[in-house]
């Protein structure tokens, strides 16, 4: 696992790569290096986890084929067997250092012999001029930002969004509609980012392109489902061998592994599975204090079940301004979602426990079917009435009819014109073939997963250098979940009906049965008149400061302070949240200042864990 930037047709002093190296360090601390020639660089930060004594970046160094690369690659035996029995010299067992050799072999269709989570940037000079090729995973756990300039046929690219801005020209100007791209979706979809010069790889996709000329974009084929199951009964059985070949995979390291709980089905189920191969270590976030919908007594019972030592961390939500701050940096751009913080916060636990690699429950929702709004558009659709209006309500951080009011005249005339949802996707949402839960889990697992929920786990677990590997987004539990039939998925007010079967036995009782809840914060109830957190949003979002950036109605933001204080609710509490995010981010990034980073950020105090 590590961090990669480069450049490519264009010039980058030793200051330049070092600057970047230096704002993404956090993610690689293992090693730091970049190697350059004319008209091309490339560099990287190591976070060792596989051969701790090998792995040296870039792959191949001196030879035609050279390779920096972020991820995992869980097949990376049976590849160097393959590539050794052909002929291929191998450095070390790195993961990574498969991939020239690979590329040899394989050409551009290496990525197709990968199982694993994966941004890479691979340059080929054994031709008249060098040629560049980039790729990333099929399900986007491993973003890649990147700075495409036309008319210079130039690229700059980065693993992250912050330090992507350490070179020069890059990110000089916001894109005006990101404000309203942010709060209908909660982070911006596509290829977008909230700069108008920076976009991010889509999953599955290879770019390659010749020092000199324009790049060529391919996306790979989605994979295809596996054979739906013809009953309930074989669909869980097919899940829950699947589940557990790729959890034992996945614990494979050469450093500490850890586990993740909220107390819910999909983090309990691997954390069951994962303790069949012996002794393991969980993880659980909860606030000081008392609070709604704490799950820690939750948490505690899938680790007792599992026989796990149980790592109970704890917030102060004392410390929620200056985490948030944190936070909003790591990520480089606003992404409303409150788990955000926690997020963060409980990934610095994990490594201040001295754990390296943590798997998580993540992605189970969209493979299976598992949120209300999937749920009840599925049910209205069944009934012929119309659905698309509150599945997008639902996904936004301030519904359309707020949108509407909270935004200025002006605004609004501007964000008409260009629309939050990419084209395609809502078309495809909307009017696409198969059935409406179809569709619907097809834009979740294209659109909304990799932007909103891989980009957040991957940035805030690499800010404290911990590996999230996500057994849900491995490729053979995604065909599962693709598989299934709508009624294996959602039936009679049931969700994620074929991964509940899949656990029967492996989890508590009390776990199984429980109703769903999402974990994350209860910003209803901590967003309120007399905590730090609502003075905090007092300040940021007073009315004098927000009418002065003339995008929204600051009587209107009044309005929602108004109504939260006198009636605590979760449609006003995310509103404000997304908006003090959003504010945050603008005094961090929307300064002059080219290098923004968390130096003059103050410290939050370290979350308290204890052990049992």
């Amino acid at each position: 696992m590590c961090r990669i930037f480069g450049y490519f047709n264009a010039r980058a002093t030793p200051h330049e790569m070092r600057a970047v190296a230096a704002l993404q360090r956090h993610g690689g601390p293992d090693a730091t290096g970049f190697f350059r020639a004319p008209g091309w660089g490339l560099g990287s930060n190591r976070l060792a986890v596989v051969d701790l004594d090998g792995g040296e970046q870039p792959y191949g160094r001196g030879g035609p084929v050279q390779v920096v690369f972020n991820g995992e690659i869980y097949n990376h035996a049976e590849l160097r067997a393959r590539l050794q029995a052909r002929g291929h010299v191998l450095p070390d067992r790195c993961d990574g250092s498969v991939l020239p050799a690979l590329y040899l072999e394989y050409g551009d269709a290496l990525t197709e012999h990968l199982d694993g989570m994966y941004a890479l940037a691979l340059l080929d000079t054994r031709g008249e001029v060098p040629r560049l090729l980039l790729a990333t995973d099929h399900i986007g756990m491993k973003p890649l930002y990147h700075r495409w300039d036309p008319a210079s046929r130039s690229l700059r690219f980065s693993s992250e969004l912050p330090a992507l801005l350490g070179f020069d020209g890059v990110g000089g100007r916001v894109r005006e509609s990101a404000l309203d791209a942010y709060l209908t979706t909660r982070t911006p979809f596509g290829t977008r980012t909230v700069y108008e010069d920076v976009e991010v790889l889509e999953p599955g996709t290879t770019w390659v392109c010749e020092l000199g000329g324009a790049p060529r974009v391919r996306r790979r084929a989605a994979d295809l489902p596996a054979a739906p199951a013809r009953d309930g009964r074989t669909a869980a059985r097919q899940v829950r061998r699947t589940l557990r070949s790729e959890v034992r995979r996945l614990l494979v390291a050469d450093v500490p592994v850890a586990l993740i709980v909220s107390g819910g089905l999909d983090s309990g189920l691997v954390a069951s599975l994962a303790s069949e191969h012996g002794p393991v270590h969980t993880f659980n976030l909860a606030y000081r204090g008392t609070w709604p919908s704490d799950e820690r007594h939750f948490a505690r019972e899938v680790a007792e079940r599992a026989g796990a030592v149980h790592h109970q961390v704890e917030i102060d939500p004392a410390d929620f301004p200056k985490l948030l701050e944190e936070t909003v940096w790591h990520l480089g751009q606003p992404n409303a979602d409150p788990i955000a913080l926690s997020t963060y916060a409980l990934f610095r636990a994990v490594r201040d426990a001295g754990f390296t690699v943590a798997l998580t429950g993540d992605a189970a929702d969209e493979v299976f079917g598992g949120y209300a709004r999937m749920r009840v558009a599925a049910e209205r659709a069944a009934a012929g009435a119309e659905w698309s209006a509150d599945y997008l309500d639902a996904l936004s951080a301030a519904p359309a009819a707020l949108r509407e009011r909270l935004y200025t005249v002006a605004y609004r005339d501007h964000v008409a014109a260009d629309p939050a949802l990419p084209g395609a996707a809502r078309e495809d949402l909307l009017h696409g073939p198969g059935t409406v839960l179809e569709r619907i889990t097809r834009f979740e697992l294209e659109n909304r997963l990799p932007a909103y929920h891989l980009r957040r786990v991957d940035h805030l677990s690499m800010a404290s250098s911990v590996e999230a590997r996500l057994p849900f987004c491995q490729r053979s539990v995604v065909a599962l979940g693709r598989a299934l039939r709508d009624h294996q998925r959602v039936r009679d007010g049931q969700v994620k009906r074929t991964l509940y079967a899949a656990a029967a036995g492996l989890l508590p009782p009390r776990v199984l049965s429980r109703p769903k809840q999402p974990f994350t914060l209860p910003v209803a109830t901590m967003l309120r008149p007399g905590t730090l957190l609502w003075e905090y949003a007092r300040d940021l979002l007073a009315p004098g400061r927000v009418a002065a950036a003339g995008r929204l109605e600051a009587r209107v933001v009044e309005e929602l302070f108004a109504a939260q204080a006198e009636r605590p609710d979760d449609t006003f509490a995310l509103a404000l949240w997304a908006l003090l995010v959003h504010e945050v981010w603008e005094e961090q990034f929307r300064p002059a200042a080219r290098h923004p980073g968390p130096a003059g950020t103050p410290g939050a105090s370290r979350p308290m864990v204890t052990a049992a």
